[in-house]
């Protein structure tokens, strides 16, 4: 089990790095970048997770695929049930499977048809320790956006761990805050 961490984790360097050397913008998101935020507050909180989601603009894809295919990531788009249609993604070499991938987020899109609103920009984000790192109030909003069980669950981490409270109620759209007023007010759904 550590290992395969390890490697979710070496994947995540890997290819902030190749973005890096390459000048393209992007930030982390999903639930490494939920780690991230956590670990500030309480390192024994954080939680693992099986892939890689990285924010990029869509004019940056192209450039983004030869970076990190030097970096040794193959392009792919590939089926996503949980978006119902497809999603760009970079597999970790030639025998990976999708979940040894980095799943690529488009900035200032909706990663859904559905979706109540689009991912934030790329900009929305700070210099974390080893990568670019999407702001906690991007972040919040994407998990409200995307609002499943696995997103419930990373903000009950962040509301346990005083990152996320009441305040944030009045600097949300009303149905991002109705949802996040839902989790403050019966944080076990």
């Amino acid at each position: 089990m550590i290992r395969s961490v390890e490697k979710v984790r070496e994947r995540l360097l890997r290819a902030a790095k190749a973005l890096e050397e390459a000048g393209i913008p992007y930030a982390v998101v999903g639930g490494n970048a939920v780690a991230a935020w956590v670990s500030r507050v309480d390192e024994a909180a954080v939680r693992t997770t099986r892939d890689v989601d990285l924010l990029l603009r869509r004019n940056d894809l192209e450039a983004a695929k030869l970076a990190l295919a030097q970096a040794g990531f193959l392009y792919r788009r590939i089926s996503s049930l949980g978006t119902g249609g497809h999603i760009d993604a970079f597999l970790d070499g030639p025998t990976a499977s999708a979940r040894d991938a980095l799943h690529i987020i488009l900035a200032g899109e909706r990663v859904r048809s559905d979706s109540l609103y689009p991912a934030p920009d790329v900009t929305d984000s700070e210099e974390g320790d080893q990568f670019r790192l999407v702001s906690l109030s991007g972040l919040v909003r994407m998990k409200l956006t995307s609002f499943r069980d696995k997103d419930r669950t990373h903000l009950r981490d962040l509301i346990e761990l005083g990152l996320v409270d009441e305040s944030w109620l009045t600097r949300l759209p009303d149905l991002l805050g109705a949802r996040l007023s839902e989790l403050l007010d019966h944080p076990e759904n």
